[in-house]
């Protein structure tokens, strides 16, 4: 049993590394790409900064100006982990009919589209995310990036972003088996893709939405690719908060793979082939 487990996994580690290799090689695509997410991050932190100093004092934030700083940086390492779009390969055998290809390898197609789909992120977290985040850490004053408060925070968050990779890939999976379905355009996925942008923190910390919305922000699946992650390394949820935060992210990490997985084998036996 051992040896047949190892031989449907190796495939997979094999199509994984070289994947992620390939992504390595875009390094000038990626470290452009971080010179705009360093000027995004300080043109949102300016606001911010103008926000918090000239709003009325009467009004109370859920987050300092100073662990709001630390998530915009923080969520631009995250972000090169968040579904943008369908993995361009995978889409294209969709609409040009290499589907039927697919189907021929002796890999699971589910399994193979994930491996080939959270490989492909390791570049730019790699490059353009980590090049954003070391040019946080070396921008002086108040614009730049603090490191967390203690030791432990920062092995929790590291904890959680491992989870909040794992969350992102089994989502793009699910997007992947979404589009597989559709043989009349990207706006189903496209509109998926966008809410999960939204409400994974990715345009505004979910502690700065209405106080109503909190516990459905919170416990929603889409919370744990950049929100969670994100309060544990300024501080605003406490380490005893970890555990079941990163359960939550791995328990809907297996929600998705459940759904994923359900839904591309059921939309298999009715694939149309398109293109040829």
């Amino acid at each position: 049993m051992k040896n047949r487990k190892t031989l449907r996994l190796a495939p997979l580690f094999s199509l994984f590394r070289i994947r992620a290799s390939e992504s390595l090689q875009y390094r000038l695509a990626n470290l452009s790409g971080a010179v705009i997410s360093v000027v995004w991050t300080l043109i949102e932190v300016t606001v911010y900064i103008a926000f918090y100093t000239y709003a009325d004092g009467r009004m109370s934030f859920p987050l300092t100006l100073r662990q709001v700083i630390a998530y915009s940086w923080v969520k631009e390492l995250l972000y090169g982990l968040l579904v943008m779009n369908i993995d361009d390969e995978i889409r294209g055998k969709i609409t040009s009919g290499d589907v039927g290809v697919e189907l021929c390898r002796p890999l699971d197609l589910y399994w193979h589209w994930f491996a080939k789909s959270s490989a492909g992120r390791v570049g730019t977290v790699v490059f353009r995310s980590g090049a954003t985040l070391l040019a946080g850490v070396l921008i002086p004053g108040q614009y730049g990036l603090t490191l967390p408060a203690s030791l432990p925070e920062f092995l929790l968050f590291l904890l959680s972003f491992c989870c909040s990779f794992l969350l992102c890939s089994s989502f793009a999976a699910l997007a992947s088996a979404v589009r597989l379905g559709i043989t009349w355009g990207e706006g189903p996925t496209y509109m998926l893709l966008l809410v999960s942008n939204v409400l994974s923190g990715g345009f505004l910390p979910l502690q700065l939405w209405p106080d109503f919305m909190q516990k459905v922000l919170l416990y929603q699946p889409f919370a744990g690719m950049i929100d969670i992650p994100s309060r544990l390394y300024v501080g605003s949820a406490s380490p005893a908060e970890a555990v079941p935060f990163l359960l939550m992210q791995v328990g809907w990490s297996v929600i998705f793979i459940v759904i994923g997985r359900l839904m591309m084998r059921r939309r298999l036996k009715t694939v149309i082939v398109q293109g040829g």
